[in-house]
């Protein structure tokens, strides 16, 4: 039988079922969803009605002695998955994708809407995903428990990833000292988001660039400017850099060095709004297009990542509640959207993707072994 990184990476995943009903290895239950998540599958029906229209092409991967799976066999069996070992199975499959070129790694938020389970009074999953623009790559995930939020989850998934001399982005959520100091720990550089949750030094920080850009300080500022076009739309931002001050109230930020404005600017036919936004960063302000090509590239996780995962994956309507289902299938969206990006010879976007493979065996061959084992 053929082996692919999947085999490799996922075979050892503990299974958590009672050995007696154990019809069906674990390697073909998640072999199986994955290639179906490729082809365009959004359910457990879809899933079982995929391996057995492709049991002869599954066959040369598998040994499907036992036949396929049912519906339910999946999704118990996802629920019964541990989500934390399953993830962390995938962050050192993804690090072999991505290798070292790393130069932007994204933390950001995303939840799954049609989780929230009523009955039992919980929200719905909300998990951290972790995006490399350099590689178009998700690299890891983290799933945020009930009673907590992305601070908790974020140095856990720090503490897994090789970040050494990548940039690494976070949300205002994630603007801690302990994750700054993580962040150099790990021999990479930051750029965080600053909020009005932050206090004093979210103050003190918009006080110091008034001060600075009318004048009553003289400070030498870093200034860049981006003007994009597109669709009758007008977007301007303007990006304002300068060395940390003296006497600003920075205690416990590891390395901390700069502090960024951004002037955004829309114009959408003859209406304009505008807003500004505030960073902190470890790299000096004569980096300034460093830091400025960080704050935009940060977006990427949100245009394509959560993006494509709601519009090409319909991920915001996978219902199920059972167990971990709901998380491990988001890694099993994630497996395949990067098996996808890693497939390089169709010049078409991924959901024109997921057809082909449906489609086109071969193509879906191609896919799986996009990556080497």
């Amino acid at each position: 039988m053929r082996e692919t990184s999947i085999h490799k990476h996922f075979s050892g995943i503990q299974d958590h079922r009672v050995n007696r009903t154990k019809k069906h290895p674990l390697i073909n239950i998640i072999f199986i969803a994955l290639c179906a998540v490729i082809c365009g599958a959004e359910d457990w029906v879809s899933i079982e009605r995929f391996g057995n229209m492709r049991f002869d092409w599954l066959s040369q991967f598998l040994d499907l002695s036992a036949g396929i799976p049912s519906h339910d066999t999946f999704n118990r069996v996802f629920g019964l998955i541990d989500s934390q070992s399953f993830a962390r199975q995938f962050m050192l499959w993804a690090e072999c994708l991505a290798e070292k070129l790393k130069k932007v790694v994204s933390f950001d938020g995303k939840s799954m809407r049609a989780t929230k389970n009523i009955t039992e009074g919980l929200g719905p999953l909300h998990l951290v995903n972790v995006w490399c623009s350099e590689n178009q790559l998700v690299l890891g995930q983290e799933l945020v428990s009930n009673k907590s939020n992305e601070i908790t989850a974020i140095p856990k998934l720090l503490e897994l990833l090789e970040l050494e001399g990548a940039t690494v982005t976070i949300d205002a959520m994630g603007t801690q000292k302990e994750i700054s100091k993580l962040i150099i720990a790990k021999k990479a550089n930051y750029v965080l988001a600053l909020k009005g949750n932050h206090g004093n030094l979210h103050a003190d920080v918009e006080l110091y660039f008034q001060s600075v850009l009318s004048g009553k300080l003289t400070v030498k500022s870093y200034e860049h400017k981006v003007i994009e076009k597109d669709h009758g739309r007008i977007e301007e931002r303007h990006y304002y850099t300068l060395p940390l001050p003296k006497g600003l109230r920075a205690e416990g930020w590891e390395q901390l060095n700069s502090i960024t404005m951004v002037e955004n600017k829309r114009t959408i036919r003859e209406e304009t709004s505008a807003e500004l936004q505030y960073y902190i960063s470890n790299i000096h302000a004569k980096a300034h297009q460093e830091i400025a090509d960080a704050i935009r590239t940060h977006w990427q996780v949100e245009n394509c990542l959560h993006w494509r995962l709601d519009v090409s994956f319909n991920e915001d309507r996978w219902k199920s509640k059972l167990g971990n289902a709901g998380s491990n299938m988001a890694l099993i969206n994630k497996m395949a959207l990067n098996l996808l990006k890693m497939e390089k010879t169709a010049k078409v976007g991924i959901k024109n993707r997921r057809l082909m493979a449906g489609w086109d065996e071969n193509y879906l061959t191609k896919v799986l072994l996009a990556v080497k084992n």
